[in-house]
Parts: C-alpha cells; sequence; structure tokens
C-alpha cells in the first residue's frame, strides 16, 4: 500500500457528473476530509468506497474512494499556457534530443531574435540542449524540435495525462480511468 494511504492520506478520486475525472494529469484527487465535507453539502454521490470507515459519537461513515459531482463541471477548451501544460503536451522529453530528464523551457525562435513567449514557439528541453542551442536559432543552431510547437486542446493535454498514471491508483478507481485505451502518438 502506498506510504500516502498507509498513513492516512485517503485520497478520493474525483468524477465530473459525466464520470469521467476532472483531470488525468494531475488526476483529480481531494482528501478524504474534503469528499465528506462535500458529501454534507450535497455536492458529490459516493460512488465507490474504502474498506475503512470514520467514527464520530453521533454517526459512522464509510470513507468514500470515488466521488462524482452532482453538477457537471465544462472542461475548459482552451488549456492555460503553463510551464507544466507545455511539459505535458511534449510528454516530458526534450524535444531536441528526447531525455527525459533535466527539463527546461525553450523558446524556438529566441526572445532576443523576437521570439514570443506562446505554444507556438516554446517547447520542452533538456539542460544540456537548451545550452548548446543557447541564443540561436533552430538553423542557426542545427537543432530543430522532434514536433513543432502548438497550441494543445483540452483533450490533447488529456490524453497525453492518461501515458503517466500516478503512483497510487486504488483499484475502485480503475474502472474510471481509461489508462489501457490506446492512445494516438
Amino acid at each position: 500500500m502506498n506510504a500516502h494511504v498507509s498513513q492516512g492520506g485517503w485520497p478520493v478520486l474525483v468524477l465530473n457528473a459525466d464520470f469521467r475525472p476532472l483531470s488525468y494529469y494531475p488526476l483529480s484527487l481531494w482528501s478524504w476530509q474534503d469528499a465528506i465535507k462535500a458529501v454534507f453539502l450535497d455536492r458529490v454521490n459516493i460512488v465507490e468506497f474504502y474498506d475503512r470507515a470514520i467514527h464520530s459519537p453521533s454517526f459512522d461513515m464509510q470513507l468514500p474512494s470515488v466521488v462524482s459531482l452532482k453538477s457537471f463541471v465544462k472542461p475548459s477548451t482552451h488549456p492555460a499556457f503553463t510551464r507544466f501544460n507545455v511539459f505535458l503536451r511534449d510528454r516530458f522529453v526534450c524535444q531536441y534530443c528526447g531525455a527525459p530528464d533535466d527539463l527546461t523551457f525553450d523558446h524556438v525562435t529566441p526572445r532576443s531574435k523576437g521570439g514570443q513567449t506562446t505554444w507556438d514557439n516554446v517547447v520542452a528541453a533538456c539542460s544540456p540542449c537548451n545550452l548548446r542551442k543557447g541564443n540561436l536559432t533552430p538553423h542557426q543552431a542545427g537543432m530543430f524540435p522532434k514536433q513543432t510547437p502548438f497550441a494543445p486542446t483540452v483533450h490533447q493535454l488529456h490524453r497525453n495525462g492518461r501515458l503517466f498514471p500516478p503512483n497510487y491508483l486504488h483499484e475502485s478507481w480503475l474502472d474510471y480511468l481509461y489508462w489501457d485505451t490506446e492512445l494516438d502518438p
């Protein structure tokens, strides 16, 4: 069992009203305390339980392991431009050499040469490649990203997020996660 759980963490998978996770990476999880609070506020339905209960002087309750929101939350169609989302779009690998470690943010066209900090000009790059490319354009450096940078959709980020399951997956969550779904490259 995961140390987080054995120390009383008991994370709860949070599903939208359509029974899909609110996000895959990071996986939409709440603490058991937040889930219990949402149950009492009548904001969620309990879908699955842990084999563990909490007790108070006035009631006993089995801990939820999966909850679904009672009201559908419309997913954003345009993901925020963040370092994390760039890494997720690029599947956490350097777009120049494919290394998965020591990732940084690289402006394909350097800012000093008019490059913007946008989806279309930023890629994940390992530190050695970023240092080697430096302040040069791809042509000057002879270094070209494996994929042309682009603004991803939420669907594309979710699809990529499924490639990176969290360290802990409770068996009661598996029917609501689609880790084995065929994914496009």
